[in-house]
């Protein structure tokens, strides 16, 4: 159970209602909870679909990217969330399963891939890659699929830090129907 209530089950004013009802149904528990925080959750939403629906980064790539932001950072939830989009833009199952394992210096991961997880890496661990592997990763991935895919790992680290501190039960895309229009 999560530490704060969601604003739907305890509405802190005006403000959050109006929130809640603008919320596409069905609601996920993080929708949920960020609507606690009225004049956040327009703009941390809207960015949010930026990442998901108008970056040039390859749908695969991007799933990638945020399942191991998710594991380095340990959000469960945005695994399980992520798990099923990787699916569903048809990430290939033995890739899931070797970033779960932690492992992509070698198996089924293409170069581009390997490189772009290496960047998320080092990234989330370091702070920042080093100038040899932004350089490389500019000429793999072009400058703007590049400074996409550091946008989308800051933004996933930093909602998975807001997940894990108020203890955001974890739910399901797929169950609540919200990929049923992916393929």
């Amino acid at each position: 159970m999560a530490l704060i209530p969601y604003a739907d089950e305890d509405p802190a004013g005006e403000r959050v209602q109006s929130v809640l009802d603008r919320l596409p149904e069905p609601r996920i528990n993080l929708f949920r909870m960020l609507a606690n925080a009225p004049s956040l959750i327009g703009p941390t939403l809207r960015l949010g679909e930026a990442v998901l629906t108008r970056t040039e980064l390859d749908p695969r790539l991007r799933e990638l990217a945020i399942l191991h932001t998710a594991r380095v950072t340990g959000t469960d939830y945005e695994w399980v969330q992520h798990r099923e989009i990787a699916r569903a833009v048809g990430l290939e199952p033995e890739k899931i399963h070797a970033l779960e394992r932690g492992d992509f210096s070698d198996g089924p991961f293409e170069e581009r891939e390997r490189l772009a997880l290496v960047i998320v890496d080092r990234l989330l661990r370091d702070g920042t890659p080093g100038p040899d592997l932004v350089l490389d990763g500019q000429a793999e991935l072009g400058r703007a699929q590049l400074i996409e895919l550091l946008i989308l790992t800051g933004y996933y680290a930093m909602l998975g830090g807001v997940m894990r501190t108020v203890g955001l039960d974890v739910d399901n895309v797929l169950e609540k129907g919200m990929l049923d229009g992916l393929s």
